[in-house]
């Protein structure tokens, strides 16, 4: 999904450094020679300037990035370029699109020390498998829900989308993915393969009295929400601890009794990787509860799959309080899709924005 700050940088002061190369996964004999190339979003995490210093100078492997604006463009990416990269990040639900086409490599766990802590429903999540093998380490999820304005009375169902009371007071993520997984949750549709989608449209056009905004950036919901325009929307489960850590907007973010709409991001080595023992210390130090923790107390982040990452968080952070443990058993995770019922989803959702315009 990468939706999630992928375009914040961390406001640095002094040296920029972290004690992170007294990690005990992290302390290795530095390397006279090293270099790998990372293909991720920009700002998303393994660019923070802190992190990669940290990492050279325990290791001496050097990190460079080369970035995607698309899943698509990632995809052709790895696809164009064989032996440039390293370390790619791949939703799950694009994984196994990526390892049938064979341009990734298998992944053995034993390899990364650090994915003992990682929540076994993600670490070996089917969406990361292919043939029943193994492609991705499981880094960051994160849930699309509800968000609310502070008093107001928080949601039971994504019905109240539609509700009277918030006439003209909607938000709804521009997003075919995420909303035709709606209309499906709220018509009682598998979200990922909804076999009625005129039920699926139906739902979805029943709140167009209710919609003001149609966002598609994080910058766009914070200044619409802050300008009174909204009162109720899809939103970003780590969004929604930036908009209140950074921003102070008053909001909840819930998850109602259809479950949130779930997501997750993960490493994996390219196929044609020259360096694939240098990728995997890159990935078991994005991993480890030292690196994650500081990013996500000083800059923002998703959760962690590492549980005991995410349980290295004070009690009292957004980000452990928003997502609870109890969440990943019960959310829906976006699944792989085949072409065409990508095209499918996206015309439907185009025939839903008409009838708004409307």
């Amino acid at each position: 999904m990468l939706k999630l700050s992928r375009r914040r940088m961390l406001t640095l002061t002094g040296s920029g450094l972290v004690a992170l190369a007294g990690s005990r996964h992290l302390v290795r004999p530095a390397r006279a020679a090293g270099r790998i190339t990372v293909l991720n979003w920009q700002g998303y995490g393994t660019d923070e300037r802190w992190a990669v210093e940290a990492f050279t100078e325990a290791t001496g492997i050097e990190v460079v990035h080369d970035y995607f604006n698309s899943e698509a463009e990632m995809l052709t990416k790895l696809r164009t370029n064989p032996g440039v990269y390293d370390v790619v990040l791949i939703n799950s639900a694009r994984s196994q699109q990526a390892a049938g086409e064979g341009l990734l490599m298998p992944v053995d766990l034993a390899n990364y020390p650090n994915a003992e802590g990682l929540a076994p429903s993600l670490r070996e999540n089917e969406y990361l498998k292919t043939d029943g093998e193994l492609y991705g380490v499981a880094w960051v999820w994160g849930m699309n829900s509800l968000a609310i304005r502070d008093g107001m009375e928080a949601p039971t169902s994504y019905a109240a989308l539609a509700a009277p009371e918030f006439r003209n007071k909607v938000a709804l993520f521009d997003d075919a993915v995420t909303m035709v997984g709606l209309g499906a949750l709220l018509s009682g549709q598998d979200m990922n393969d909804p076999s009625d989608m005129a039920a699926v449209v139906e739902k979805l056009k029943e709140m167009k009295p209710n919609v003001r905004l149609l966002w598609s950036s994080e910058d766009q919901w914070n200044k619409a929400f802050s300008a009174g325009e909204f009162d109720l929307s899809i939103y970003w489960s780590g969004a929604a601890v930036r908009s209140q850590k950074t921003f102070d907007l008053p909001l909840q973010f819930v998850v109602p009794e259809e479950g949130a709409i779930g997501w997750l991001d993960s490493f994996s080595i390219p196929a044609t990787s020259q360096n694939p023992d240098e990728a995997a210390q890159f990935i078991d130090y994005m991993i480890d509860p030292g690196f994650y923790t500081k990013w996500a107390i000083e800059v923002g982040a998703p959760a962690s799959a590492n549980a005991a990452a995410m349980e290295a968080l004070p009690e009292d952070n957004l980000i452990r309080q928003i997502h609870d443990p109890e969440y990943l058993e019960t959310m829906t995770l976006m699944a792989p899709l085949p072409d065409d019922r990508r095209e499918t989803f996206n015309n439907a959702w185009q025939e839903v924005k008409a009838f708004y315009a409307s």
